[in-house]
């Protein structure tokens, strides 16, 4: 265990190998989260989905509703940052727009069956390569 200290414990990691490779690393604590002990983000929140295919985005939809409905207390904005920074977007692309529980899964629903809904829009971003 590391004595926590009013900085970020470090540690260098070094590997040196037969061959002449050598490799080296430091590692640092991560920061400590600002929002830490603050209450989820409430209200509207888009949820951005994308895929190669039409047939990949409605199976996005339907892994969302599927982890949506297992977890009750989700952080619905958390879910949105990761979909949109955590994640490559591909030119099938979604947004799920929706205050409610409820409402979302309608929507996410809708995207799964091709249907359409008023918290969903939907389309083709056009070839970025030119």
């Amino acid at each position: 265990a590391w004595p926590e200290t009013d900085r970020p414990r470090r540690a260098g990691v070094s590997s040196f190998g037969v061959s002449g490779t050598n490799a080296h690393a430091i590692i640092e604590e991560s920061p400590i989260a600002l929002d830490q002990g603050r209450p989820a983000v409430s209200g509207v929140v888009p949820w951005v989905i994308s895929a190669r295919t039409a047939d990949a985005l409605r199976d996005q939809a339907r892994q969302l509703r599927e982890y949506v409905e297992q977890r009750p207390e989700l952080d619905t904005a958390a879910v949105a940052d990761t979909l949109v920074n955590g994640r490559a977007l591909f030119e099938h692309r979604a947004v799920v727009v929706a205050e409610t529980p409820d409402a979302l899964t309608a929507a996410l629903d809708a995207l799964a069956q091709g249907e359409p809904s008023p918290h969903l829009v939907q389309g083709i971003a056009p070839d970025e390569t030119g």
